[in-house]
């Protein structure tokens, strides 16, 4: 990737031990991967290793000795990473922070508050009521953290922070595996 270009982040959370395939496939091609936290037991971390490098906190299941925060810096642009969003305490903005990716309640969700976005991707491990298992995908260049489209034919619901706080849902549930 040449200097300055944008870069694709995929965004995952509460995989609890649990890595899909197609969560797996809608992670590809991307730059670097953000875990929120949760990860489980497994070889979730190298799996994903394998697509792209990780930064990862540790969640509250967590048992292996991980970081509870971590900050990323994009040029100009940072973002902070926590597993409970309530654990935040300080003023992102106040910090210059661009955005905040955390996880811990499974629901995906996508908000803009005082020019910072929040971002947690939902759960892509065990499925937990009724919702439905996710990613997110995130561009974000030197000066800006924007959606990225999702136009692929995977099946992995995916989160695309969009101007407003929507969320743009993508293909569906990632199917029998519960």
């Amino acid at each position: 990737m040449r200097a300055g270009a944008p870069r694709q982040i995929g965004v995952i959370s509460d995989t609890h031990g649990l890595m899909r395939p197609e969560a797996l496939d809608a992670l590809r091609g991307v730059d670097q991967i953000i875990h929120a936290g949760d990860v489980g037991t497994g070889d979730i971390l190298n799996q994903l290793e394998r697509i792209a490098p990780v930064i990862v906190v540790r969640g509250n299941v967590d048992v292996e000795e991980l970081p509870l925060t971590a900050k990323v810096e994009l040029g100009e642009r940072k973002i902070f990473v926590v597993h409970i969003r309530e654990d935040l305490q300080f003023d992102p903005k106040v910090a210059g922070y661009s955005a905040v990716i955390f996880g811990h309640t499974h629901k995906p969700l996508i908000e803009e508050r005082e020019g910072v976005l929040y971002l947690n991707p939902g759960s892509a491990g065990p499925r937990r009521f009724d919702l439905k298992p996710s990613v997110a995908l995130l561009t974000a260049d030197a000066k800006d953290c924007t959606r990225r489209s999702s136009r692929s034919r995977s099946p992995v619901q995916k989160l695309d922070p969009a101007p407003g706080g929507r969320v743009h849902a993508g293909h569906g549930s990632l199917g029998r595996h519960h």
